[in-house]
């Protein structure tokens, strides 16, 4: 079995490391490894479509290697430019994943567990609560099942902003990170790791060979507010979060974001943009303010579209960096958990604290 892989969970196609896939091969010729990882990350084919390998091979890895992800539903929305699914695991958990298509680029934005144990009230998928974590194979997958789905149009960015803490599951996550880049050939500064503020995790990842980017989930500025929007605040502190991020940008001298989904009249007030100007500005962090996706159940609306641009003037009046995410997706439940609420008809409700000890590390 994979070391990515946790115990009770079947082995599936892309956690399979090279050496995994010289076992598995048996005594078959080197050059069928070579053969079958090509075959794997570059043409980016299924067992049955590798025609280099004999027919014989072919059918015995079709039962050997088999896939983590099943279509469950597939949603395309903003004139076909994003196209997001539902995926269903080999165990019946649900995730995630939605395709981006940009005039000069194409995202793909991945989840790295089933559910999420952060418990932010705004967002879709920290009212589930937590299953499980994804693991290296299941991530990657999205990336190459996105790749098939994009043809010509090359996907260059990776984002681990879906559902799931990434740094809560952070073996497998680098696992999928390593593996992106490595195999499927994506530039560490294409990749993006997002975070509610697991400050271990970005001490731990500022250590890394591969200087990928850092998100941070900020929202609030303030230490009262951001407990109860983002609760793993109250055990990591925005003294301490901001520490941890100074030490990535001077490990791997790569820019800092912070995300900020605008909510009305909670965290998009002109003295709330004063203090995440002051908080941003001396770590030279990049602003992507998100307007906040529709969330049905959420009693409390994202920012009016003027109310964001005031924001962001303000921000910028007192010198911060500031880009307003284009919204994308929402005819199609593209905020974070919706399609996994929608099929498990699971009602999304209002805010409540949650422990998020049980997926958090030590």
């Amino acid at each position: 079995m994979s070391s990515a892989t946790p115990a009770g969970l079947p082995v599936t196609r892309y956690d399979h490391d090279r050496a995994a896939l010289g076992r598995l091969l048996g005594d078959e010729p080197d050059y069928r490894i070579d053969q079958l990882w090509q075959g794997l990350y570059e043409d980016l084919a299924g067992p049955a479509e590798i025609t280099t390998l004999p027919a014989v091979l072919r059918d015995r890895l079709v039962g050997e290697l088999p896939a983590g992800l099943t279509e469950e539903t597939r949603s395309t929305g903003d004139d076909g430019e994003t196209v997001k699914w539902l995926w269903r695991l080999t165990d019946g958990a649900l995730v995630e994943t939605v395709l981006m298509h940009y005039a000069e680029r194409s995202t793909v934005c991945v989840s790295s567990q089933s559910g999420c144990a952060m418990g932010c009230g705004f967002c879709a998928t920290g009212q589930m609560g937590f299953d499980r974590h994804l693991t290296t194979g299941e991530i990657v997958e999205q990336v190459v099942r996105a790749q098939r789905e994009a043809g010509e149009r090359r996907v260059s960015n990776v984002v681990f902003m879906g559902m799931g803490e990434p740094l809560a599951n952070y073996e497998r996550t680098w696992g999928a990170v390593e593996r992106i880049h490595g195999a499927l050939g994506l530039s560490a500064r294409h990749l993006t790791i997002s975070t509610v503020g697991l400050v271990p995790g970005i001490r731990r990842l500022a250590e890394e060979q591969l200087p990928v980017n850092l998100a941070v989930s900020l929202h609030a500025a303030d230490d009262d507010l951001r407990d109860e929007l983002v609760p793993v605040n109250r055990r990591w502190p925005l003294a301490e979060l901001a520490d941890a991020c100074r030490h990535h940008i001077r490990s791997t001298g790569r820019r800092l974001s912070f995300e900020w989904a605008l909510i009305h009249d909670t965290n998009d007030r002109p003295e709330d943009a004063r203090r995440f100007a002051a908080y941003a500005r001396p770590l030279g962090a990049h602003i992507n303010l998100i307007p906040l996706n529709p969330t049905p159940g959420w009693p409390t609306r994202g920012s009016s579209p003027r109310r964001v641009a005031d924001f962001a003037d303000e921000l910028r009046a007192h010198g911060a960096n500031v880009t307003v995410r284009h919204t994308r997706g929402t005819e199609i439940d593209a905020a974070c958990g919706q399609l996994r609420a929608d099929r498990m008809d699971v009602p999304v409700e209002a805010p409540v604290r949650r422990q998020a000890a049980a997926a958090l590390p030590d």
